[in-house]
């Protein structure tokens, strides 16, 4: 078979190299593979997770059972092993991050695309995709934008979804996808700041480190999630974050939100109130910003004390037991107004996409127009920060590949 795959990306290369047979070509629009892959991790690239097939489904947010055969197929395990075979040593960090050894995205974009290419694909940039029709006979027809057409028996999109446009993910492949009588989700923001409804700008660079960040709606909540988070200009960024952020999408949490976050979660209120009670009595005649020191950052005394209702500028020994019980419950829910989410452009991954209940999940492959695939972030899936999306587009992508060169086998038998 004729194959085409839209999009270089990690889904599209891998895809690529498990076509051993038949002709393969794969257009990318940019003038490099991978665009994408050399901003994330800051650029070093957090190719995948060193944890189990059902530890990676339990952080996927948005349809992990659809997951379920694609990841056990080719898992975090079996994607460690094709890096290190292909000639990039990895290392692990906390969390389980898998990075490589040389901390630069580029190797982890050269393996895939030797990879496709040692397999015979041919990969041609500055290819942009205009059109795609199916043909009643089957196969596609593809027209660039210059105005080249070609033909394919098989069709992999691989285009990616809407976040950092600049990268070429501008959502072209959620065109292809209706006008082949796909249904779309609409596209939101997953892994993105969280803007809030209240002026934060005197705590901007601010970072807490293994704290707890959780929302709470109207009528529901979103569990904590333990990590690091950063104040921006106008919001909270930084991992625990983002990870909250997919969930406040995927629940619609709105304006009226609020973000609670525990400064101290190792330890209970009675233990805090017993380290207060010591901090005070060996600062007797400081103010109480200056004892807060001890718990916070300096720069979120003065703010933490006004949420608790204190005067931060009294002394420690004139506080009462009642304001030493407010400042307990604020270190442990110390509470912001919510906004929304940042725009889509900010986020990391999009969220919604090609509705999956119109794929079969063995192989990525459409149940309505045969050989049409579709993987990586186009799909409808969505997972936490940690490495957890690029093993699914490595993992969706492997599945569509072996898909279609089992297909050219049996076809070579005929």
């Amino acid at each position: 078979m004729k194959v085409v795959i839209v999009g270089a990306g990690p889904s599209g290369l891998m895809a690529a190299g498990l076509i051993k047979s038949g002709a393969v070509t794969v257009l990318e629009k940019n003038e490099k593979p991978g665009k994408k892959l050399y901003i994330t991790g800051k650029g070093r690239c957090n190719v995948t997770n060193h944890c189990t097939p059902s530890r990676l489904l339990e952080s996927v947010v948005s349809n992990p059972k659809f997951l379920y055969s694609a990841v056990h197929r080719f898992s975090p395990r079996d994607a460690v092993g094709f890096f290190e075979n292909a000639g990039v040593p990895l290392k692990t960090e906390r969390g389980g991050r898998v990075f490589p050894q040389s901390d630069k995205a580029s190797d982890i974009t050269a393996a895939l695309t030797r990879h496709a290419v040692a397999h015979g694909a041919q990969i041609r940039y500055h290819a942009e995709v205009k059109e795609i029709k199916a043909v009643s006979e089957g196969g596609f027809n593809v027209e660039l934008t210059g105005g080249e057409k070609l033909f394919c028996d098989a069709l992999v999109l691989a285009s990616g979804g809407k976040s950092y446009p600049a990268t070429g993910s501008t959502g072209d492949g959620y065109r292809f996808a209706e006008s082949l009588g796909h249904r779309v989700i609409p596209p939101r923001p997953a892994l993105v700041p969280i803007l809030l409804d209240e002026c934060v700008q005197a705590l901007e660079g601010l970072s807490l480190k293994n704290i707890t960040a959780g929302v709470t709606g109207a009528n529901s909540k979103i569990q904590p999630v333990f990590g690091e988070m950063l104040f921006t200009a106008n919001g909270v960024s930084g991992p625990a974050v983002l990870s909250l952020s997919s969930h406040v999408s995927r629940a619609g949490f709105g304006r009226g939100a609020k973000i609670c976050i525990d400064l101290k979660p190792a330890l209970s209120e009675d233990v805090l109130d017993l380290r207060l009670l010591r901090e005070f009595e060996a600062a007797k005649n400081k103010q109480l910003k200056t004892v807060l020191h001890t718990l916070m950052p300096k720069s979120l005394a003065v703010g933490f004390a006004v949420k608790a209702g204190v005067n931060a500028e009294m002394p420690v020994n004139e506080v009462t037991k009642q304001q030493r019980g407010a400042l307990i419950r604020t270190l442990k829910n110390l509470t912001f107004l919510i906004k929304g989410l940042d725009g889509i452009e900010k986020g990391v991954v999009t969220q919604g996409g090609v509705d999956v209940t119109q794929l079969r999940p063995t192989d990525m492959e459409s149940k309505l127009i045969s050989n049409l695939y579709f993987v990586g972030e186009l799909l409808d899936v969505d997972a936490l920060t940690g490495g957890y999306n690029i093993q699914i587009a490595l993992s969706s992508g492997y599945a569509a590949g072996l898909s279609i060169e089992n297909k050219n086998r049996q076809l070579s038998q005929i």
